[in-house]
């Protein structure tokens, strides 16, 4: 019996956050076995909507092979191909359900620093992120339910009540902190181990509100390339590339990340940020925002929209806030600010706009706090 839930998802996908139109060209990314339920239902709905969909299974052991030997040529081989075909595409769907997040945790170095310097910047950060309707979910398996540190059955239950929020009603409870954002100058964030101050003076703010991203709530922004002083402690383990860094702390001058550490490796974590110029500079500063994710699971997609977090994260701007900060990395590192984390402060321009997680401003509060969900 087919789950209706599957079935709300898949429309929303298609009508909602990928806005699709008959005709357009789809096409739809997987990884993991699990995930192929929810691809099923996107060709069949696509299909009977007058789109065009197309299909690409992925695999992480496969990828991995590749990876472990590839030259630089057969990269740009590689890519060539697969541009080409994302060029040809309206829209594009990727439903990530990896069963081992570590998979390419002993693929070398360089030959990741390949991956991202040619094939996930020319394919994915110029032309996908920029020239198609797009959007990126992860699927419930059993790896994601241990990172979550629940059962299968609960851990589903919990993804399926994030991913179908009402989308549109957050959109518009967010508006008010998006015109509060785009009026600032100075931001400054206090808490455990940080205080830190920059500007977003002139940037836009982005509604990050199922369009993008399933689950999503999040408002970002981008800070000023040369104006981040100070110093920020995150609190949430990230993954990366197939390794885990805990506790990573930056220390900034005039935009540059200067020194960085971490609970681990230093040196690897110091060569990430060595992929290139833009890499020690920051990219986007985010407010998490979904009033159903609480607490991190090692998981990008869902950690940077934790309630009561926000992120900031080196590497490559988007153009919809740009700030002209160009990496082939775009790496989420989170701090969560509710009390049972360290607490912490946000001031825009000296007012005091959240504080342990929650909002102050009543025009912002009222609406966006968790209690209005």
């Amino acid at each position: 019996m087919k789950d209706p839930r599957i079935t709300r998802l898949a429309e929303n996908l298609l009508g909602y956050s990928v806005k699709l139109e008959p005709g357009n060209r789809l096409l739809i990314e997987s990884r993991g076995q699990y995930s192929l339920e929810l691809v099923k239902e996107l060709v069949r709905l696509a299909t009977a909507q007058g789109a065009v969909p197309f299909w690409y299974v992925n695999d992480e052991h496969i990828e991995r092979s590749f990876l472990l030997s590839v030259t630089e040529e057969q990269m740009n081989a590689f890519t060539e191909v697969h541009l080409k075909w994302t060029t040809e595409m309206d829209a594009y769907i990727a439903v990530r359900g990896s069963e081992n997040a570590f998979e390419l945790a002993d693929v070398p170095e360089e030959q990741m620093r390949l991956y991202n310097q040619i094939y996930r910047k020319k394919v994915h950060l110029e032309h996908r992120i920029e020239h198609t309707k797009w959007c990126v979910l992860r699927w419930p398996n059993s790896a994601m339910a241990q990172l979550a540190e629940t059962s299968q059955e609960a851990f589903e239950d919990f993804f399926f009540r994030v991913c179908n929020l009402d989308y549109a009603r957050l959109s518009n409870a967010m508006d008010p902190l998006k015109a509060l954002m785009e009026a600032t100058d100075e931001v400054r964030i206090t808490g455990p181990e940080t205080d830190l101050t920059f500007s977003i003076n002139g940037m836009n703010a982005i509604k990050c509100d199922g369009d993008r991203n399933i689950p999503d709530g999040e408002l970002y922004t981008a800070p000023v390339r040369d104006s981040i002083n100070g110093t920020i402690a995150y609190n949430t383990p990230a993954v990366h590339q197939g390794a885990v860094y805990d506790r990573v702390r930056f220390d900034f001058k005039d935009g540059k990340i200067v020194r960085a550490t971490c609970n681990g490796d230093n040196a690897k974590l110091n060569r990430i940020l060595d992929t290139d110029e833009g890499a020690r500079y920051i990219g986007e500063f985010s407010l998490g925002l979904n009033p159903f994710i609480r607490k991190p699971m090692k998981d990008t997609l869902f950690d940077e929209k934790i309630y009561g977090s926000f992120h900031l994260t080196p590497g490559n701007c988007y153009d919809e806030a740009p700030n002209g900060n160009k990496s082939a990395i775009h790496w989420d590192l989170v701090q969560i600010q509710t009390p049972e984390y360290g607490g912490g402060e946000i001031y825009f321009d000296g007012r005091l706009i959240r504080k342990d997680g929650e909002f102050v401003p009543a025009e912002v509060a009222a609406v966006l706090n968790a209690a209005a969900f």
